[in-house]
């Protein structure tokens, strides 16, 4: 009845996987390998819809497999005769593995992760004969290899899915997303001015931008995040979309860049709206850029230049006696011409990414790497802890006992602290390995104590192992089962695994089940004690990260490259939404940690200020004092503030050295340098709506606004 219900790709991918399970075991048997089984269960582990992730994780898990099974060979026989001292330097081994494997959030993190557990694997079932540790790793390196290729191999030459399709698809969605959002930005400021949308615009354009959740909107930066782990199985892919790799990550950075991009110009245009209506020569401009950009890539890329040029045209001078509203008026032509480019690049990115996908040379755009990221060392050191405090216990219980099974608690402590480290409470997910595999029991036992004393034969074996591994692999295919499934996948082959050994009796079945239950308890419970956070907590986390990177950027020798800064700031919205979303807080907090996010842009106005100081303050704007001032304000925020007021102390210091700095921007403007002038005064005026967005406005001299 579930295989009626299944869709046919899910079937195919149950098929595939179960075909090269079944080939990996052939293999093994017929090369005589000590646990064929293993090779089977690998099989399943790398297994994935997309060939390009199968082939990637394949690379990963052999290098990781190597790695560890080297450690093993060198720990092992030289610290046997001291088991608390292997136990410290296996438990050492995996944390630091962890640990490394938690600052790149890249698919590659695997090779560190695998490295570490795949040392405990080995290394601990080995302890009561290390003359064979060789052979062992060797054995489970052929064994994994064996796994690796049948799979590769299945997923690549039959109905091969690749990455390519995929990830274009959600590239042209992300695009969607960011044009609907752009298009709800400027709608949205017709409406607050009283004006209709200019009549060439589609009628069924958005517009109620003003509605619009923000966590719908800063989606988007979840998705680009996403898309930049996805795209590093391009270089893996069977279609020619993995000759474009430097061109997907490059259309990354510039939809990383109209984030902020788009939260400025809407911030702006409300700020205008508040000081009054839109002069109809500023509509027609929003309503030009709207049509320019809801034409999507049939777009004339010649108006984009025209766009900026009038937008330049339109942007008015600098003045000492320069008012509020004409400062955010310069600051909102920045930012549009910069989004306009923003979206051009885009546009011809995605347009010669096609070029290449129909047989043009691709290119090689620079672009960012995911290393320059967000990185967070404390929570990778707390992961790494636990899971050597979990390792440690369980060997302290395994050599004061004498357990014979005991060596399998250690190994699965590890296992399961490695598997779960990327969350803020790895302890649920640990208990629903724990669930699934004791569901597998029952299944575990009927195979190995019922099926396999009765099975004389390869095709034997293959039929009866067929209807519980196709049925899993169906749910294997679903996202939302996926982790289920594969867990119950490793339930069974683990302990069919006892076949190899020849331990076919009701003792040593439950000895391993309950070394395996054990070696999870140790983990949720040390994880539970010294891992666990909460998302609130992990949100204000995040935000302390920020406050000290600019500090940081504030005192500086040198100007940070904007589109690392623009790249990080998206990606921690990114890492920060689905925290605030799940978050049980008051929606009052709620509401003040969202505009909290507004802190992350001001990295983006530091590095231009940064970058402008050695040509402004020759002229006498004290563009160090101000930097200074910022970083004294944000190093006394506590991290569990939630937001800035300019009724604070520190609050008013800074908002007085903000509106003194931009006095002076505009005393100083005109003549050499004009545009730099410019330039800071819209990074100043960005600074401070995002900073004191409930300030009042900005005055040209201190008398008046006192």
């Amino acid at each position: 009845m579930l295989l009626k219900l299944a869709q046919p790709r899910e079937l195919l991918f149950s098929a595939k996987c179960f075909t090269a399970s079944m080939l990996a075991l052939y293999v093994s048997m017929a090369a005589g390998l000590p646990r064929p089984f293993w090779a089977m269960m690998t099989a399943y582990i790398v297994a994935s819809p997309l060939a390009g992730a199968v082939r990637s994780k394949a690379l990963f898990r052999v290098c990781g497999t190597l790695v560890g099974s080297a450690a093993t060979v060198a720990l092992v026989p030289n610290l046997a005769n001291a088991p608390e001292l292997l136990s410290l330097a296996l438990a050492c081994w995996v944390a630091a593995c962890l640990y490394v494997s938690l600052l790149d959030r890249t698919p590659r993190s695997y090779i560190f992760m695998l490295a570490g557990y795949t040392a405990g694997l080995i290394g601990f079932p080995s302890v009561a004969d290390p003359a064979t540790v060789f052979d062992t790793a060797l054995a489970r390196v052929e064994e994994i290899g064996v796994g690796i290729l049948s799979a590769t191999l299945v997923h690549s030459l039959v109905f091969p899915q690749g990455v390519g399709p995929a990830l274009l698809a959600r590239l042209d969605r992300a695009i969607g997303d960011a044009r609907r959002w752009t298009l709800d930005v400027l709608y949205a400021d017709a409406i607050q001015s009283g004006m209709p949308p200019a009549g060439s615009l589609p009628a069924n354009s958005p517009s109620s931008a003003g509605n619009r959740d923000t966590h719908v909107r800063l989606a988007l930066a979840a998705e680009i995040s996403d898309m930049r782990v996805m795209s590093t199985h391009l270089p893996f892919d069977t279609s020619h979309l993995r000759w474009t790799g430097a061109m997907v990550h490059a259309l990354h950075d510039r939809l990383a860049v109209m984030v902020p991009l788009l939260l400025a110009v809407e911030d702006r245009l409300q700020a205008l709206a508040a000081t009054g209506p839109v002069e109809p020569v500023w509509q027609a401009m929003l309503d030009d850029v709207a049509e320019w950009i809801a034409e999507g890539r049939s777009a004339n890329p010649a108006r984009a230049a025209a766009l900026r040029a009038r937008l330049d045209a339109l942007a008015p001078q600098l003045g000492p006696d320069a008012a509020w509203r004409t400062i955010l008026q310069l600051n909102l032509a920045q930012r549009l011409a910069a989004l306009v480019t923003a979206c051009e690049e885009s546009l011809e990115l995605r347009d010669s990414i096609d070029a290449v996908m129909h047989g043009a040379a691709p290119a090689s755009p620079p672009h960012l790497k995911p290393s320059l990221l967000h990185r967070d060392h404390g929570m990778a050191l707390r992961s790494a802890l636990a899971a050597a405090i979990a390792i440690l216990a369980c060997c302290a219980f395994w050599i004061m006992t004498g357990w014979p099974a005991g060596a399998a608690a250690p190994m699965l402590a590890g296992v399961a602290c490695c598997f779960f480290a990327t969350m803020d409470d790895p302890v649920p997910a640990i208990t629903g390995f724990v669930k699934y595999t004791l569901w597998s029991v029952p299944v575990s036992a009927f195979y190995i104590l019922v099926v396999l004393p009765a099975v004389h034969s390869y095709e034997m074996l293959v039929l009866a192992l067929a209807p519980a591994f196709l049925l899993l692999g169906v749910y294997m295919a679903r996202p939302a089962t996926y982790g289920n499934a594969l867990t119950f996948v490793i339930g069974i082959a683990s302990t069919l695994a006892l076949q190899d050994t020849n331990q076919l009796d009701m003792a040593s079945f439950a000895n391993g089940l309950l070394a395996q239950l054990a070696g999870y308890i140790a983990a949720a419970v040390v994880t539970r004690a010294i891992r666990t956070v909460d998302a609130p907590w992990m949100a204000r986390r995040m935000l302390a990260r920020a406050r000290a990177e600019l500090v940081q950027m504030a005192r500086a020798p040198r100007a940070p490259a904007l589109l690392e800064v623009s790249a990080r700031v998206v990606d921690r919205v990114a890492l920060l939404m689905p925290r605030l979303a799940l978050a049980k807080a008051a929606p009052e907090v709620r509401a003040a940690a969202l505009e909290n996010i507004r802190e992350l842009r001001v990295g983006l106005h530091i590095a231009q200020l940064r970058g402008l100081a050695p040509q402004l303050e020759p002229r006498g704007v004290p563009l160090a004092a101000l930097l200074e001032r910022l970083a004294a304000h944000f190093s006394g925020v506590r991290a569990a503030e939630l937001s800035n007021s300019p009724a604070s102390p520190s609050g008013q210091g800074l908002l007085a050295q903000l509106d003194g700095t931009l006095r002076g921007v505009c005393r100083s403007a005109g003549g050499d340098g004009g545009k730099d002038w410019a330039t800071a005064a819209a990074a100043l005026a960005s600074m401070r709506r995002d900073l004191f967005p409930r300030a009042a406005p900005y005055e040209p001299t201190p008398e008046i606004s006192r």
